[in-house]
């Protein structure tokens, strides 16, 4: 069910594209107003999210530790799974998201001869940290097409990528590796039972929509030719809130125009949804915390004087019904 509406939701985006790409008024529409509108949801969208996740309140530490926390002198601390510092905890948040440390933990559980048997599962986590990391390193490489000059890192990262020097145009080892990723985490909710069970219609349509980026993306590198001089004026006018012209936009080919709706499409989608964990993952109290709970006690601000009313007082005040009712009480009359 969760699949089925998510292929849907995907051809519908697909054909919206499409066709604002065949369509000259509606290409000129799409092209010109509708990047605004999705930038404007996309900054104001994540900067809510994010307002909110700070305002709320976490009184104590609750931290999710997975080794031996600071305790006598002669027990050794595993100062990076369990930080009772500062520093420990900037180590520990470091790995978490530059290199997944936790998902490096992975297991996975089936029946063998009737037996619960755990093993060692390292695929998600490597096909996960090659996806994050070439979606990062696209991106980084897109800004030869945002930005006039172009940016030194960007020629570093390229030589970088296409260090193998595989084909013409050069074949980029980001390209191969996001695609995997993608492919492998969309088959992964597919054909693992226990996945599939679990996952909805937000865990398959974020997974096709930027496989649909980056296959397209893909598509217009090393199979269909694109006008690149007229896609970088299109991208730097559309970021310096210039003036797109209809002559500009005609150059524009409908597979871009796909490409384009996609990443749109994508900025709209990304607050409201799971991938909103991009920002998340730095307020998260149980990672950004250190475990100093033996160390410091932490008052609940949340424990403000309040009306009471003490088991003395209320003995006092239903002392004959308790006593009718064979209820002990501790003071008779």
């Amino acid at each position: 069910m969760g699949l089925g509406i998510s292929l849907i939701s995907f051809l519908l985006v697909l054909a919206v594209g499409w066709i604002a790409g065949i369509v000259p008024f509606l290409k000129v529409f799409f092209m010109a107003y509708v990047p605004y509108v999705a930038l404007a949801v996309f900054v104001i969208g994540l900067i809510i999210r994010i307002l909110r996740w700070g305002r709320s309140p976490v009184p104590f530490r609750i931290t999710t530790t997975c080794g031996q926390e600071k305790s006598l002198p002669w027990i050794r601390q595993n100062k990076l799974d369990n930080p009772s510092s500062a520093l420990g905890t900037l180590g520990r948040m470091l790995l978490e998201i530059l290199f997944f440390r936790s998902l490096f933990r992975n297991t996975r559980a089936e029946f063998k001869d009737d037996r619960l048997v755990y093993s060692v599962d390292k695929w998600l986590w490597f096909f996960s940290l090659a996806f994050h990391w070439s979606f990062l390193i696209i991106f980084l490489r897109h800004f030869r097409f945002f930005t006039e000059p172009i940016p030194s890192f960007v020629g570093f990262l390229q030589n970088i990528d296409g260090f193998f020097q595989v084909g013409l145009p050069i074949i980029y080892i980001t390209d191969v590796l996001i695609l995997s990723g993608l492919t492998f985490l969309f088959l992964r909710r597919i054909f693992n039972s226990k996945v599939r069970i679990i996952s909805l219609p937000s865990d398959y349509f974020p997974l096709l929509l930027i496989l649909g980026i980056a296959t397209t993306g893909v598509l217009l590198r090393y199979f269909f030719k694109t006008d690149l001089v007229a896609v970088k004026e299109f991208t730097v006018s559309v970021l310096s809130f210039q003036a797109v012209s209809q002559e500009l936009i005609n150059k524009l080919s409908p597979l871009f125009a796909i490409h384009f709706f996609f990443v749109c499409t994508l900025l709209i989608y990304f607050p409201l949804s799971k991938l909103v964990h991009l920002g998340g993952v730095f307020l998260s109290p149980t990672r950004n915390l250190a475990n100093n709970n033996r160390m410091k006690r932490h008052i609940n601000p949340w424990n403000y004087d309040v009306p009471v009313h003490t088991y003395e007082e209320y003995e006092e005040e239903f002392r004959d019904k308790m006593i009718a009712a064979g209820i002990p009480v501790e003071k008779e009359d």
